[in-house]
């Protein structure tokens, strides 16, 4: 069926939404946009006349092909190389949705989106729904296909999965670029004690390289060994700046929420590490490196205008 100017505006109208809900089920902005597209496509060669409310409609089909990609996902997540991070997206890209409330913001911390993994996907389909968009159980039960109670159900599921001491810090530029600034200056100083004060003392840091670049198998837990490897990482080494690309510009910048190191080699992004920063200190360094996971970044970047640089030439 052919999809005039009309129907088109609909779904545009729609499209940043779509993208906000397929991002937190999914974690990946680069299989948000593929969702979104085929929900694009299903909108094209539908019936639509009969489509009474166009956003619950579009809504509950999006949801059913993410919740497809979800089961797949566990699979291709068993086979994957090293951690499995989720991917960064920066402050002002629509895709991070509604920030109004501590929920919606804190819905896409990378530290949030990677505990959602431990929740099913019909949990995190409700979870996501009621907790950063509002949806009634209601409504989400008409998009599951559940009764009501089923759907509060499930949500009391995820909430005790996702229940947590949520303390993080929330910041804006100006207080990011600070973090960033004093964290990067511990990192070069070569001095562990320097980081170790920035830390908690259950201090976690965890990479994704995708099996292209190197990251360690496992996180690393405690501000001491965590210092430790991160002095170790920062120490500049040609086989470090051939891994990458070449020698690098590092840049304070605000990724899901959260303070941002942001590596820059030419125009492309090569690593974000993400801060994630609690009333006593700094309690994740979350490392995203795979370049698959960055490309959406490297364009984002490109479009954004972002300051000068800590350091020109790491």
């Amino acid at each position: 069926m052919l999809v005039g100017d009309r129907e088109v505006e609909v779904f545009e109208n729609s499209r940043a939404r779509l993208e906000a809900i397929a991002y937190r089920l999914l974690g990946s902005a680069s299989d948000a946009e593929d969702a979104v597209q085929d929900t694009f496509l299903r909108w094209q060669a539908a019936d639509r006349e009969f489509v009474e409310t166009p956003e619950a409609w579009l809504t509950k089909v999006l949801t059913n092909i993410c919740l497809n990609q979800l089961t797949s996902a566990r699979a291709r997540r068993e086979a994957y190389v090293g951690q499995w991070l989720p991917e960064p997206v920066f402050a002002g890209d629509r895709m991070l949705g509604p920030a109004d409330t501590v929920e919606q913001r804190e819905s896409v911390s990378i530290a949030m989106l990677t505990l959602m993994e431990r929740l099913s996907a019909r949990e995190r389909v409700v979870y996501v729904l009621r907790e950063a968009f509002g949806y009634s159980h209601g409504e989400i039960a008409e998009v599951l296909e559940v009764t009501e109670a089923n759907c509060q159900q499930i949500y009391r599921r995820a909430k005790q999965h996702m229940a947590g001491d949520r303390t993080r810090v929330e910041v804006d530029e100006a207080v990011a670029r600070k973090i960033v600034d004093e964290f990067l200056a511990a990192a070069l100083s070569g001095n562990t004690d320097s980081l170790v004060r920035l830390l908690t003392d259950d201090a976690i840091s965890a990479g994704d390289g995708g099996g292209v670049v190197f990251s360690l198998p496992e996180p690393i837990t405690g501000a001491l060994r965590v210092a430790r490897f991160l002095r170790r990482l920062f120490e500049p080494t040609v086989a470090k700046w051939e891994m990458i690309g070449g020698r690098a510009a590092l840049f304070a910048a605000v990724a899901n929420g959260v303070p941002a190191l942001v590596i820059v080699v030419g125009d492309r992004v090569v690593g974000v590490i993400s801060l994630e920063v609690t009333t006593d200190g700094i309690a994740a360094v979350h490392t995203q490196a795979n370049p698959g996971k960055l490309v959406r970044a490297t364009r984002r970047w490109a479009m954004s205008e972002h300051g000068s640089p800590l350091l020109d030439v790491w």
